[in-house]
């Protein structure tokens, strides 16, 4: 989840280091759509691989 209200910055993977404090869990299915709507998959656990969500 972004600051303020803010789309989210990254997609992750549950359990990500990277996920901060502001992360919630969602469904796949939810994962993927923010994938295709163009919020960025996290560089580091690579969510869009373990989704098949690949470009």
């Amino acid at each position: 989840m972004g600051l303020g209200g803010r789309a989210p910055v990254y997609v992750h993977v549950g359990g990500c280091h990277m996920a901060g404090r502001r992360s919630r869990g969602v469904t796949d299915d939810q994962a993927r759509r923010a994938l295709w709507e163009q919020v960025p998959a996290c560089p580091h656990c690579n969510p869009d691989g373990v989704l098949g969500v690949l470009d």
